[in-house]
């Protein structure tokens, strides 16, 4: 039996199981499908202490995994496809394996946010992506038009990776001024190739007939007047829903199934614990997310300290 089982390796969880390491838990840490969370599709992190250069996503990602497994952090590629959490010890399958833990910390992170567009689920994949570093230097994309759907710091980012490589990228926000941090906006609407499409919604992509990305039907949310802009690709850019799916009706959750800690990091199911973006829809920054990985990992100590007293 594990002592401590902590789901995802994205900031919270490699720090938790840093942390629990050090204090000889010998945490096990499940990775699920993306290994290093979502930070390992950003290209360069510039507000991560310690790096005054920036830092690559996954590089710093592969910097903290392997500091965890110094200190005795054991990282296994696996997904949990069910928890059974109504006794001890806590039960997880993890690809098809049982799995016992005498604790939990769910640090699995948040996914990508979709338009919900029948069109966009078509299309996924055929110029239809939600990853600009992982697909913008594709040839598909090189030297044509693109699409960039939300008005925050990611598709800021989005928008301003993809210059790069596409001719133009048209930037299609809701509202008539960005979200995103003042220094991202500045940067991003400076680029000449960057070509903000204000106070409007994608309605549709073009063209599941053709198999593949050539438009988007925009409609603009003051007028109603509707538009078709072509293009060769998409980028959605909106937000992030947090993974907990796994753990509906058991842990308490808020009404956008973001996991409510009730003292510090733990959850209403005593020795379950959280961290991160699966419970953070306020900073989703990764140093915060971190520090909750720290948290956690002080609570489980604590926590298992106290069961063996």
């Amino acid at each position: 039996m594990e002592k401590v089982v902590i789901i995802g390796t994205g900031c919270a969880g490699l720090t938790a199981a840093l942390y629990t390491a050090r204090a000889n838990l010998h945490p096990l840490v499940l990775t699920g499908t993306m290994p290093g969370g979502l930070l390992t599709t950003t290209s360069i992190v510039e507000n991560y202490p310690g790096f005054p250069e920036g830092i690559d996503g996954y590089e710093l990602m592969v910097r903290m995994q392997k500091q965890a497994e110094r200190f005795g952090a054991k990282v296994k590629f696996g997904t949990v496809e069910a928890v059974k959490l109504s006794q001890r010890p806590f039960v997880l399958t993890v690809d098809g394996d049982p799995v016992a833990a005498e604790t939990i910390i769910i640090a699995s992170g948040a996914g990508h946010r979709h338009l919900g567009l029948e069109s966009e689920s078509l299309l996924e994949r055929k110029g239809v992506t939600y990853c600009a570093t992982c697909d913008g230097a594709l040839p598909m994309f090189r030297n044509q038009p693109v699409v960039v759907v939300g008005g925050g710091d990611s598709a800021c980012e989005e928008a301003t990776y993809l210059t790069r490589f596409a001719s133009t990228v048209y930037l299609v926000h809701r509202r008539d001024k960005l979200r995103a941090s003042q220094i991202m906006a500045d940067r991003t609407l400076a680029n000449p190739k960057v070509k903000p499409i204000w106070d409007s919604a994608v309605t549709e992509v073009l063209d599941v007939k053709q198999d593949k990305v050539t438009g988007v039907r925009i409609k603009n949310l003051k007028t109603n007047a509707e538009s078709v802009l072509d293009c060769a690709g998409v980028f959605v850019a909106i937000g992030h829903v947090p993974n907990t799916q796994l753990f509906k009706g058991v842990i308490d959750m808020d009404e956008n199934d973001y996991i409510l800690p009730k003292q510090g990091t733990a959850t209403n199911v005593e020795g379950v614990f959280v961290a991160g973006d699966c419970s953070d829809h306020v900073y989703r920054q990764a140093v915060t997310a971190a520090g909750l990985g720290c948290a956690a990992a002080i609570d489980v100590e604590r926590y298992l300290a106290g069961l063996n007293k």
